[in-house]
């Protein structure tokens, strides 16, 4: 018996690569969040997974021909590609982006994504050299430029035994993704929808000499996550990136800093915006760096530094008197005394929400987080989450908050 779907409609085109397995669990988790999965299978798609295993995971039939009498005579082409709620690619191979790309429209799966109506998201999934390929960022950028939703693709090892960026998401993340996808109103309208916002991540590196640097350990995640998240929830998105690894979010204006005082500046011209979240690690000081490597001494000990306080880019943008954003949103990592640093900060730096976490516990470079949001309502503390889901929440109660103060109705 088929279990009554009590959430949104999912079409999930399954396309060919190793990552198709994944395609099963995504399709349970779905379910179990009471979603219906429609599922369409790419010839390549059925190399790795089977129509009778999709069907058994989503109870429903599994589409794969263009041109079926059944099918069509039941549910053309054209229908089943409106019916949904959201169309997801997942895996999303290097061939399907490119018929994506340029509008090509030869078997099932390529003819309903240009004949869908409704938001698509993508979950790439191919090796490093092709994903890296200027032929796929081409694609991507074309794919973005027209709206399409990107998850993924994370740094990992492939199958091939490369490393690199191109492994697809897990499905817990593309179900966090596809929940603030789902989560605009009907008309295609985000939460945020209209707004701007600005979000700043990653370290900085203040140079000593041509060699060396300070800096600290963020790995951008969560602030890169913030933004995607923004994204999907319809907001123009302006990224500030210190030094990373991990991929610029497609789809999303990307602008590289090195230093805390060239984060201001990209800050400063990205503004004015609906929103700020300073999610970035910046360095408190830096050193007035040499034009020459300094040189060990065999005699005299360590050369001797002297720290300059670097500008504190979220008071800045707190304290502006014109166009200070209506709402600007701080982060404090700490080791010890978290809320109560947190609270003073909050009080400190003028801003709207600080987003505290204990960095003690592992948080640089993983996965997951667990915050706690500080604002002048009190605290409220989140379970530890994957960065994705962190990045969902906060962004939906940052839409609501900013609805509420400009009169608008949340959804």
């Amino acid at each position: 018996m088929k279990r009554a779907s009590i959430g949104k409609r999912i079409l999930l085109i399954i396309s060919g690569g190793i990552a198709a397995y994944k395609a099963l669990e995504l399709i349970r988790l779905l379910r179990g969040h009471g979603h219906g999965v429609t599922c369409v299978l790419t010839t390549n798609g059925g190399q790795f997974v089977t129509p009778l295993s999709l069907q058994a995971l989503s109870e429903g039939k599994v589409y794969t021909d263009l041109f079926s009498l059944t099918d069509e005579s039941e549910m053309g082409h054209i229908q089943l590609s409106r019916s949904a709620d959201l169309v997801v690619v997942a895996p999303a191979s290097a061939d399907i982006l490119a018929k994506m790309a340029t509008g090509l429209a030869n078997d099932l799966a390529s003819t309903l994504l240009l004949a869908t109506d409704k938001s698509v998201l993508v979950a790439p999934a191919m090796n490093v050299r092709m994903w890296l390929h200027p032929a796929t960022r081409r694609n991507v950028a074309r794919l973005s430029a027209d709206g399409a939703l990107f998850v993924g693709p994370e740094d990992g090892e492939m199958a091939c035994g490369e490393y690199g960026p191109g492994r697809m998401s897990e499905p817990p993340q593309i179900v966090e993704t596809i929940r603030a996808a789902l989560s605009a109103p009907a008309g295609g309208a985000g939460l945020l929808a209209g707004r701007h916002v600005v979000v700043t991540s990653g370290p900085t590196h203040e140079p000593i000499d041509p060699v060396r640097f300070i800096a600290n350990r963020s790995s951008g995640k969560q602030g890169h996550a913030i933004a995607v998240a923004a994204r999907l929830a319809g907001a123009r998105v302006t990224l500030v990136s210190g030094p990373v690894t991990i991929p610029d979010p497609p789809g999303i204006e990307t602008r590289h800093v090195e230093t805390a005082r060239e984060m201001l500046a990209a800050v400063e011209a990205a503004l004015p915006a609906d929103i700020f979240i300073g999610a970035a690690a910046v360095a408190d000081w830096r050193v007035e760096a040499t034009p020459d490597k300094i040189k060990k001494q065999r005699e005299g000990g360590a050369p001797a530094l002297t720290l300059f306080e670097n500008p504190d880019i979220l008071a800045r943008v707190a304290a502006r008197e014109a166009g200070r954003p209506a709402l600007v949103v701080g982060f404090a990592a700490e080791t010890r005394d978290l809320l109560r640093h947190a609270r003073e900060k909050l009080a400190r730096k003028g801003c709207d929400l600080v987003v505290a976490n204990d960095v003690s516990a592992g948080v640089f470079g993983a996965d997951e987080n667990e915050v706690h949001i500080v604002s002048a309502k009190g605290v409220e503390s989140w379970p530890r989450l994957g960065k994705e889901a962190v990045a969902a929440r906060l962004v939906q109660l940052l839409g609501r908050e900013l609805a509420g103060d400009s009169g608008k109705s949340s959804p």
